[in-house]
């Protein structure tokens, strides 16, 4: 750098190497290690990014436990400590709390305890309009009823799930190791009498650096240029995408794509994701579960009576995927309904009935909701009129009470929209509600089993679990019933057929539990395939219920909720063969089998008492799966407004643990007269912090490296381990004719670093040396920072970068 005469803050990030032994035993000593936590991590779309996030070497804070608004006081204006790392119980995650913690500069992150008990009140992460920006109204369809202007269907909702939060937030489970914290604070850092404690003091540790940032655009463009250019690619961000499942009562040719002639089809959809604000933990009992097993209660109830009295139209059974996020499944299958790519086009759809949340009716009123945009066109009109009538017509001899909502309402969200924004169809989305959601924890952690009312007596085994007709079930069972019914009358089927079908409660108890508690039971274990049973370490089985967030597919695997719906769809619409394994496998080798057809899974099938493994068969059934991922990427539209552009950030560790920490000797501040100075200060550091990693994320990739190359070498910024420092530096002015001849303020000199971070004010006078030797000006331009190249990074870089 040559001299300078202006004032300037200077910011030297500067990274010296040591050869150490890194010993486990020492380090357990000093961290407790916090296995059970889920963290929040960073989604984004075409405009925003949304989640939570650490920096590269996690976010370390004082920890404090926020119980009364006097902790939050302390934590974001008066405690002494500060960043704190906020502990708090789920009652506490609030809109108002949450977002006082995020514009504060005093947080470091914070941990939520989940209690299993709800909030009395109701909690909604998600907004209270879902979906509103790709639904099928808008300024061109309906738009006295777009933003939902005539019904707000989640009015709990807080939209906490789409906020962007500076720092880490992971939930904890409410179990031993909660206690360890708790205790942690108790002995070291609970406040006495009011006074501030003394160190040491507890503190928490979060990792979950995020690589993507900004917004889908920026990431994906990002990616594609490494893909290009660099002989080490990295992928920072990821598409939402699975499968969506679907069936037919008859089957269909899956190699011929586009119309198929002759062919008349009812859609039967339901979707199959749901989210919360915490990375893959969504039980969505009411949201999604309610709706998948009531769909696939009614494919099992009309297998005998589709076989017997096939009704003129077929019937497709659609189970979407990622439909949280934008309609991503059903904006697929659109799509290609479009484009030829999917086994029907729009000219095979009838009408479609779609089964939205119905596990909170309690046996009151079912709502049948329409869209009364497309039913201003007679023709269809008149067949919404005629579903809705043989809705009503398969309810007379069953306890359920069907109502429609106002005309002029809008249709609730609903993958239905998706085929309306393409031609109007007629349909209907059956619901437990009106015009606002029954479930008041609607995309949280507490739409739970317990609120669907899916309990069981104690002292029960699983097995009897697994069999035990819960209210749930029965209540849920008549829905089935009802839309099995409804189905087969929409289809055209005889009209006396219909009191042969009616949907199996022990059926409805074994699906619930095996989507809401236990997916590792024996009735799931009979239908998946023996290989995958028959594995000693299995990730599809476990002790608890799927997961239900679309996620990603990096290995091109259906989630876990995917394939269990694809196994018990198969058992629902399928038949047992008699074909050996060999034969399973290539069907077209045996005479009257066609895998254009049907799909054939070699199933373990039910175990005998005192075997864990049953009889494998061969199951032959009219079930498939579909890409569930957003036309946007194929396209390579990734700021796209018609389709779903979300994505997930990719990390590399995901951790939590708690320590000791010693008084910070060196840090010395002054204690009188300059109000929030250090509040100012350390906040510009943290600031220029991440900063400074973007941009030596940027360097890295620029040389075809590996993004992380630099940035671990500067894990230790802001500790005693690293040397990067904050300087600011002012230069008065002074007359010229002060000044002596060859006179020098700040003399000609390179940093030691490895980059600086410069911020100019409007005054000229930095000057930098160029590679011919020549002294060069570095005008200051408003609302940029200069980034110097320090000796180090030449060093390292081979001269690549030269430090001026």
């Amino acid at each position: 750098m040559g001299p300078i005469s202006s004032k300037w803050i200077h910011f030297f990030l500067v990274c010296f190497f040591y050869a150490y032994v890194s010993c486990s035993s020492v380090e357990q000593k000093i961290y407790v290690v916090l296995n059970k936590t889920t963290p929040c991590v960073r989604l984004l779309n075409a405009t925003h990014q949304i989640g939570c996030q650490s920096s590269i070497s996690g976010d370390t804070g004082v920890l404090h436990v926020l119980e009364t608004e006097d902790d939050l006081d302390w934590i974001t204006k008066t405690g002494p400590h500060a960043p704190y790392m906020v502990l708090m119980e789920s009652p506490a995650f609030t809109r108002s709390t949450m977002m006082r913690l995020k514009n504060s500069t005093r947080v470091a992150g914070a941990a939520v305890i989940h209690l299993t008990a709800p909030p009395d009140q109701g909690f909604s992460p998600h907004t209270s309009c879902p979906n509103q920006n790709t639904g099928v109204y808008s300024e061109s369809y309906g738009p006295e009823l777009a933003n939902c202007s005539t019904a707000v269907w989640n009015p709990l909702g807080n939209g906490l799930s789409y906020e962007d939060f500076p720092f880490p937030i992971f939930s904890l489970a409410d179990d031993n190791e909660t206690q360890v914290i708790r205790k942690c604070y108790e002995d070291h850092n609970r406040r006495v009498n009011g006074s501030a404690p003394e160190y040491p003091l507890c503190a928490m540790q979060l990792f979950s650096h995020m690589h993507a940032v900004t917004d889908t655009v920026t990431c994906m463009r990002r990616t594609d240029l490494q893909n290009s250019f660099s002989i080490n690619p990295e992928q920072l961000c990821d598409p939402l995408k699975d499968y969506n499942v679907w069936a037919t009562i008859r089957p269909i040719n899956v190699t011929a794509k586009g119309h198929k002639e002759n062919e008349s089809m009812v859609i039967a959809a339901t979707r199959l994701d749901g989210r919360s604000f915490f990375y893959d933990v969504a039980p969505s009992a009411e949201g999604t579960v309610s709706g998948i097993v009531t769909l696939l209660a009614a494919a099992e109830a009309l297998r005998s009576v589709t076989r017997v009295a096939p009704p003129p139209r077929n019937i497709f059974f659609a189970f979407f995927q990622g439909e949280a996020f934008d309609y991503i499944g059903s904006s697929r299958m659109v799509y290609d309904m479009q484009n030829n790519k999917s086994v029907i086009d729009f000219d095979n759809v009838h009408s479609f009935l779609e089964i939205g949340q119905v596990g909170l009716w309690n046996k009151q009123t079912l709502w049948m909701h329409s869209d009364p945009v497309s039913r201003r066109n007679d023709t269809v009109n008149k067949e919404v009129t005629s579903l809705v009538d043989n809705i009503k017509s398969a309810a007379s001899t069953l306890a359920v009470s069907l109502d429609e909502p106002n005309t002029t309402q809008a249709l609730p969200p609903s993958s239905f929209q998706r085929f309306l924004k393409v031609r109007p169809i007629p349909g209907v989305v059956l619901t437990d509600h009106r015009s606002s959601f029954v479930n008041r924890y609607y995309e949280s952690l507490y739409d739970t089993p317990e609120y669907l009312n899916v309990s069981y007596p104690p002292n029960l085994t699983p097995e009897e679990q697994l069999e035990y007709e819960t209210e749930a079930a029965k209540s849920l069972t008549e829905v089935a019933t009802l839309v099995a019914r409804s189905l087969y009358k929409q289809a055209g089927g005889e009209e006396d057929m219909l009191k042969n079908i009616t949907a199996d409660t022990k059926t409805m108890a074994k699906l619930l539990y095996g989507f809401l508690v236990k997916t590792n039971n024996t009735w799931f274990r009979s239908l998946l395939p023996f290989d995958v049973v028959s594995k000693e370490r299995n990730s599809i089985l476990g002790s608890g219920p799927p997961q239900y967030y679309v996620s990603l597919s990096q290995i091109q695997q259906p989630k876990s909720v995917t394939t269990f719906v694809k196994y018990v769809l198969v058992n629902m619409t399928g038949t047992a063969t008699s074909l050996n394994q060999s034969q399973c496998q290539n069907p077209n080798d045996t005479p009257g089998e066609s895998k254009d057809l049907y799909v054939y899974e070699w199933v373990s099938g039910t175990a005998s008492e005192n075997h864990t493994i049953g009889e494998p068969f061969c199951a032959r059934a009219p079930v498939r799966l579909a890409r569930a991922e957003s036309p946007a990427f194929e396209l390579r539209q990734y700021g796209s407004r018609e389709y779903s552009t979300w994505t997930e950030s990719r990390w590399k560790h995901i951790g939590a643990r708690i320590f000791l920490v010693a008084s910070p000797q060196l840090q010395k501040w002054p204690s009188e007269g300059l109000g929030d100075f250090r509040d100012i200060q350390v906040g510009f550091f943290l600031r220029c912090k991440e900063l400074s990693l973007r941009v030596l994320r940027v360097m890295a990739l620029s040389l075809g490296l590996d993004s992380e190359v630099f940035l671990e070498a500067h894990s230790h910024i802001g500790s005693d381990e690293n040397g990067s420092t904050l300087r600011s530096l002012y230069y008065p002015p002074v007359k010229a004719g002060s000044v002596k001849e060859g006179q020098l303020r700040c003399g000609e000199h390179s940093d030691y670093g490895s980059i600086t971070l410069v911020f100019q004010d409007p005054e000229a006078g930095l000057q930098v040396l160029n590679r011919k030797r020549e002294f060069i000006s570095a005008p200051s331009i408003p609302g940029t920072v200069l980034v110097n190249i320090a000796d180090l990074m030449q060093r390292w870089t081979s001269d690549v970068f030269v430090s001026a």
